[in-house]
């Protein structure tokens, strides 16, 4: 497999670094935390001059059309800033409508792609032991929708919403609005700073163009999950980078501590840890992209993200000492986004069970017998 980026994927990686390497500096970070915004607005609209807002959107809507890869390289660059905007909530959101609702949404998607609309997405149901909390009833010509979702990113601060609900037929997306009748929101931040809230729905009436058919979830799961590990990938390697510097600089016993032998073995577990993450994750992107099955793929990429998460982030404070817990000192920020996206990914365990339940009904592993190559040995 070749890991290298085109020419225009590269472009497109320098220029994302560019935009949240000049905003996302360790002084208005400091600024963010104490003004509580509910995202970065400005650095929102810079996302929006430079079209990195809509850059999964076909461009049949007014977006740019680029695929998963593409968009890769946008999030990890803004994993690597603490970058607190709805990039990947908002275009895969418009993305999965335009493929499943096409052109009964179509004055939705094309404000979106134009940034006029905000779109957000919780998938966290999907993962959560609670499983989905939210049901849909056809009646007549329209469905009702009832239950809750906890902590959906920007919920207050969206147009509208996708969100899991189960029906008579499965789990099927729910495109709600945000300020429908029998829509309650119970505002919170998360820990690591982004506004969310508390959806409750009581008896929404929802129209038939806004549920989803039930292969809208899968393929919105799978694309959430390489987004959401994409971030993991660029937090946890900024987190690395900035540890490798401090164990460098950080004298105990008249010597860096990046030279004892401990120290250096905590540090290559996690780039080991990185590697793994980073392969899968690149695998995952080019089979979505050239529309292959993905299920195994997906389940493999969440579970390394959430591990990835879980050791880079507790290896690096552990190194930092004291220092690691002082708030005045940026490196908490990243365990703490890590622990965020931990929740969106729903957790190791849970990913290792439902990846067992697949090898258990499937005794091929999609990446080895499903490409031209191999098709003369199945």
């Amino acid at each position: 497999m070749d890991f290298s980026l085109s020419e225009d994927q590269r472009a497109i990686a320098e220029m994302a670094e560019s935009v949240f390497r000049d905003y996302c500096d360790d002084e208005r970070m400091r600024e963010f935390d104490l003004d509580q915004q509910p995202y970065m607005q400005a650095l929102w609209q810079t996302c929006i001059q430079t079209g990195l807002h809509g850059l999964a959107i076909p461009d049949a809507y007014g977006g740019t059309g680029m695929g998963l890869t593409d968009l890769y390289c946008v999030l990890k660059a803004q994993g690597s800033g603490l970058a607190h905007v709805p990039l990947w909530q908002h275009q895969l959101s418009a993305s999965c409508l335009a493929s499943f609702a096409g052109d009964q949404q179509r004055e939705l998607i094309e404000q979106a792609a134009a940034a006029r609309k905000l779109l957000s997405v919780s998938l966290n149901g999907l993962a959560s032991s609670q499983g989905v909390t939210l049901s849909i009833q056809q009646q007549d010509n329209h469905w009702v929708l009832t239950g809750n979702v906890g902590a959906v990113d920007l919920g207050a601060e969206a147009d509208y919403l996708l969100l899991p609900a189960s029906s008579e037929n499965g789990i099927q997306l729910v495109l709600l609005d945000t300020r429908a009748e029998g829509v309650e929101l119970v505002e919170g931040v998360y820990t690591h700073g982004l506004a969310v809230a508390d959806v409750v729905c009581r008896e929404v009436c929802l129209g038939l163009d806004q549920v989803l058919p039930v292969a809208a979830t899968a393929w919105l799961e799978q694309r959430a999950i390489a987004a959401v590990a994409a971030l993991q990938l660029g937090v946890s390697e900024e987190q690395l980078r900035r540890t490798v510097e401090y164990v460098n600089e950080r004298v105990q016993f008249d010597r860096p501590i990046g030279s004892f032998q401990a120290v250096q073995m905590e540090m290559a577990d996690a780039h080991m840890s990185l590697e793994a993450l980073r392969s899968a994750l690149f695998q995952l992107c080019d089979r979505l992209d050239s529309d292959l099955p993905c299920d195994s793929e997906a389940l493999a990429t969440r579970y390394l993200a959430t591990e990835a998460a879980h050791l880079v982030g507790h290896k690096a404070q552990h190194v930092h000492g004291g220092i690691g817990v002082d708030l005045t000192y940026p490196i908490h920020r990243f365990l703490y986004w890590s622990r965020y996206l931990s929740v969106v990914l729903g957790g190791s365990a849970a990913t290792l069970e439902r990846l067992g339940d697949w090898l258990a009904n499937n005794d091929k592993l999609g990446w080895k017998y499903d490409l031209d190559e191999n098709q003369s040995h199945c």
